[in-house]
């Protein structure tokens, strides 16, 4: 790959380059992964790649602690984003239950995306409203009292807003 082939946007190119200035540039690598979250939403394989070249560092490390740090994801996120509170007072209160519900309904694991990249599911440890167990966040929403029987009712309520959001932008 050629430095002209690369994908990563200018901004992030231009901080790896200020970084490789610096005495220890791979001590610099959490902070490059960071930003290119933050812009991309994830790490991909491909945008590691370009890290490890850039740096000149092997993938295999780049990839090392981008897999060790429960904060970096290596798949996108679904368009709503639910972050269930596993924490010890949402667990007590069903959070558990709630859980099972958005798995069952929508046919995905913690860490995974539904295949048409509108729901992903992530476990927390913990929000930080615990009077109001079970928690979760839906985006940037929080969501207080959550039942397992609300779950449905809850998905198609977003599966109709993102319709209707991509209708718009369409």
């Amino acid at each position: 790959m050629f430095e002209e082939d690369y994908n990563l946007d200018k901004e992030i190119t231009d901080y790896i380059d200020w970084c490789k200035e610096q005495e220890h540039p791979e001590s610099y690598l959490i902070a490059i992964l960071h930003k290119i979250q933050e812009k991309y939403g994830y790490l991909s394989q491909e945008n590691m790649y370009e890290v490890a070249q850039k740096l000149r560092v092997p993938t295999s490390f780049v990839s090392g602690v981008a897999t060790f740090y429960h904060y970096f994801r290596l798949k996108p996120r679904g368009y709503f984003h639910i972050s269930i509170c596993l924490g010890t007072a949402c667990f007590v209160k069903g959070a558990d239950l709630v859980l099972k519900a958005f798995q069952n309904e929508l046919g995905i694991e913690i860490g995974e995306t539904t295949s048409d990249g509108v729901f992903s599911i992530e476990g927390a440890r913990c929000i930080g409203v615990c009077a109001l167990a079970p928690v979760l966040m839906i985006n940037d929403a929080v969501y207080g009292n959550v039942k397992p029987t609300q779950v449905s009712e809850l998905l198609s309520s977003l599966r109709a807003k993102y319709n209707q959001e991509k209708k718009v932008s369409a």
